[in-house]
């Protein structure tokens, strides 16, 4: 093959590879319209096959099973929330923890709402009949943003210590969640890893409830609602937006 042959080669192989990555992107954003409109268990192959004017045979190409489409949609939802939490804290300086805290609170807001059926998929109720992979991506994923939090409140922990209780034992956690949390990151105390669920409850319970639709009802700026619980819960750690 001569090396003309060879680049057109390259050049087919590389169009047909933006194809697929195309209809794999259309294929996974009318799955997400299908959730929208009828709830997580209205996810099915054969209508967005319908919908697209394609063969079941050829959309299980792309997907072979519900579940392999679903998880695809799980793993990259919970990559752009990773990268986008780790960015937005990682823009501040780590010598001022609580702006990283509310960075990440802030962020996270920001992409649900930009992302509604995305967060509702990640942190909604099981999808019927779904069986994710035991460890895999999305589990990979999920720990990775929880390895961060857990990781930036441990760097507040020198000043939220003297506010806040150490009766916390490695007992008292599920021992999958401490396992994790002791490979990742061994000096965490458990009082810390402890305080960081509870960081992470008040960032994420805000949140969800705006995303379902029960703050606007009740709070008129719900951006500002928001900002006040993170800058209330900041100081709760005894630290101070610098």
């Amino acid at each position: 093959m001569s090396e003309d042959e060879g680049e057109r080669v390259a050049v087919v192989l590389s169009r047909r590879e933006r194809l697929r990555a195309e209809t794999s992107r259309e294929i996974k954003s009318i799955a997400l319209r299908q959730m929208a409109d009828g709830g997580p268990g209205a996810i099915s192959l054969r209508g967005i096959a319908r919908e697209m004017g394609m063969t079941a045979r050829a959309i299980y190409s792309y997907f072979p099973t519900r579940d392999d489409l679903i998880t695809a949609l799980i793993t990259g939802i919970a990559a752009s929330l990773a990268e986008s939490l780790q960015t937005a804290s990682n823009a501040v300086s780590d010598t001022d923890p609580g702006g990283r805290l509310l960075a990440w609170g802030q962020a996270l807001r920001e992409w649900a709402l930009a992302h509604p059926e995305s967060f509702r998929l990640f942190y909604g109720h099981p999808i019927p009949g779904y069986q994710p992979p035991e460890d895999g991506p999305v589990d990979q994923t999920a720990r990775r943003v929880c390895r961060e939090l857990t990781r930036l409140v441990t760097a507040a922990w020198p000043q939220a210590r003297q506010l806040q209780p150490e009766d916390t034992s490695w007992s008292d956690l599920h021992p999958d969640y401490v396992a994790k949390i002791q490979a990742d990151l061994p000096d965490v105390p458990p009082a810390a890893a402890a305080l960081a669920l509870r960081v992470w409850g008040r960032m994420h319970g805000l949140v969800a409830l705006e995303i379902d639709g029960h703050i606007h009802p009740v709070a008129r700026n719900p951006a500002a609602l928001h900002r006040a619980e993170m800058l209330d819960l900041i100081r709760s750690l005894g630290l101070a937006q610098a």
